[in-house]
């Protein structure tokens, strides 16, 4: 039975898990997204600005007998964008996706957030995604799909780090952008918010702030990188073909409190 990604040639960049100390660390989203687009029966090309990372990501998509490209490089570099898009499309032979999911954060409240460090989490989380989008939109292939990683603080709230609250909802512009230029040739641009989720990025995130582990979800739990993969899978797949331009919060229903 072929996979609803069978076929298809898929950039993610961010795709690869931080290091971490914990044996029992759990998967990143960027990993997750990339393994399970690659089970879905897409080649993928894994982008970071890790290598090791990024190979390890890799070597996962390997071992579960899928095709994958490693590519590094820096989304605040303008021309390491092109080339990580080129590469992507050299390497697979053609371009039917892309997932943006680069982020970072730095900064507390408004007084403790400098210019270096706003000016660097936006070119970061708005001027990289911007970067790929435009390298990758003349090489994506008609009826291509692109998926850019937010996050429920761009909805609402309390990440208390208002470089990255602003840049995360800077995206849902440029998706609309995007789903519009595209749309001429049937390319998708759509946005996945995801909340609390139990990555090795999210465990750090709380303890710097322990009472983000508190934060009551509605559904009573922080979910997994999996639960993260999937909707992304599905907007990259033909199932999501008349979807475009839209913000899919994966919260456990924390948006709405």
């Amino acid at each position: 039975m072929s996979g609803r990604l069978e076929g298809r040639r898929i950039l993610v960049v961010g795709a690869g898990t931080r290091r971490s100390d914990d044996p029992d660390a759990p998967i990143g989203n960027g990993r997750a997204i990339s393994v399970l687009a690659a089970r879905e029966g897409s080649m993928v090309a894994c982008a970071d600005v890790d290598l090791d990372a990024a190979t390890e990501t890799a070597r996962l998509i390997g071992a579960d007998g899928g095709r994958a490209a490693v590519i590094v490089g820096d989304v605040t570099d303008e021309q390491a964008c092109a080339r990580i898009v080129d590469e992507a499309a050299r390497a697979l032979d053609g371009l039917d996706g892309l997932v943006c999911n680069v982020g970072i954060g730095l900064g507390r409240g408004l007084e403790g957030t400098t210019i270096e460090e706003w000016d660097t989490v936006h070119a970061v989380n708005v001027r990289g995604h911007f970067l790929l989008c435009r390298a990758a939109l003349p090489l994506m292939n008609d009826g291509g799909a692109i998926v850019f990683i937010s996050s429920v603080a761009s909805l609402k709230p309390g990440t208390r780090i208002p470089a990255y609250d602003t840049t995360k909802a800077a995206l849902a512009g440029l998706s609309r952008h995007v789903a519009f230029e595209g749309a001429r040739r049937g390319i998708r641009a759509n946005v996945v918010a995801p909340g609390l989720i139990d990555t090795p990025l999210g465990r750090r995130a709380t303890e710097g702030r322990p009472s983000r582990g508190r934060t009551p979800v509605p559904l009573g739990r922080q979910a997994t990188a999996w639960e993260v993969a999937a909707p992304v899978v599905f907007l990259l797949s033909d199932d999501a073909s008349y979807i475009t331009g839209q913000i899919l919060a994966v919260d456990g229903g924390l948006s709405t409190l």
